[in-house]
């Protein structure tokens, strides 16, 4: 597992410049392993607004502003795959304003920004369940979805209501009753036939796994399809994450050597 510093409010000579140039990077070098699936889990909205004095709300206002910041640069830096951990499904806990103001900026995401994202080629998907939402903000969803299933620039997969520990348990509710009922045997019940029940069906598994704000855990995100991601955790909070600090962690991922339990490295491209 790797870290990268975050960028400073205010220069610092002690520390280390994570912007890098993009051909330096060399995404398809024979000798580097290829990232084509980017996982984040975008923390810290909330500590970055109490440092500022501000409140909660205005760090996921901002936390919004860098899902399109770096949504434009996967699209540049050709990730195909970029997926987001929006909304926990633990996150009912918090205060219900809160909650509020979380489910009120994903409907102004997708009324402000669906037309753009689709005129980039950008294909929406949305996992986790769907208990306990709203009947508008599904039809937003299920829109969304509808209108952006063809495009293939990038793929991004937006975590919302999400446990990975709840998808577990629904797969594994819906293979018992496709055995109990005959249409499998539970000899067939492979790890790829597991994997087919799961939100995340026909999706690559992520290479990289993003985490910000400097935690250090995965906080019930994609357990099964994280198996062999690489891990890098980067102190920035959500609203300061930018494209250096995207870039500096594809470059932490390809110094890697990614072997999958063998002797020797594995390319995933």
């Amino acid at each position: 597992m790797g870290k990268v510093r975050a960028k400073p409010l205010a220069p610092n000579p002690e520390q280390p410049n994570v912007t890098l140039a993009v051909d330096k990077l060399a995404w398809a070098a024979a000798d580097r392993p290829a990232v084509r699936h980017i996982a984040i889990i975008m923390d810290g909205n909330g500590r970055w607004a109490a440092d500022r004095g501000l409140p909660r709300a205005e760090g996921h206002r901002q936390g919004v502003e860098s899902v399109r910041r770096i949504v434009e640069a996967s699209i540049e830096l050709g990730i195909t795959h970029l997926t987001l951990f929006s909304f926990s499904s633990e996150n009912w806990t918090r205060p219900k304003q809160e909650i509020n103001d979380l489910f009120g900026l994903l409907r102004r995401f997708i009324r402000r920004d669906l037309a753009d994202l689709h005129k980039n080629g950008v294909k929406i998907r949305v996992i986790g369940t769907r208990n306990g939402l709203d009947a508008d903000l599904l039809r937003l969803i299920d829109d969304a979805v509808e209108l952006t299933k063809d495009n293939t620039a990038l793929n991004l997969t937006i975590a919302f209501n999400y446990g990975a520990r709840d998808e577990i348990a629904r797969a594994a509710r819906r293979i018992a009753e496709d055995v109990a009922g005959g249409s499998l045997a539970a000899s067939d019940v492979t790890e790829d036939r597991f994997g087919s029940y799961l939100d995340t069906a026909n999706l690559p598994d992520p290479d990289l796994l993003i985490r910000t704000s400097g935690e250090l855990r995965l906080s019930n995100f994609l357990l099964w399809q994280l198996a062999y991601a690489e891990f890098v955790f980067v102190d920035a909070y959500w609203p300061d994450f930018s494209r250096e600090h995207l870039e500096a962690a594809i470059a932490e991922y390809q110094r890697r050597s990614r072997r999958f339990g063998g002797t020797s490295a594995r390319s995933t491209a």
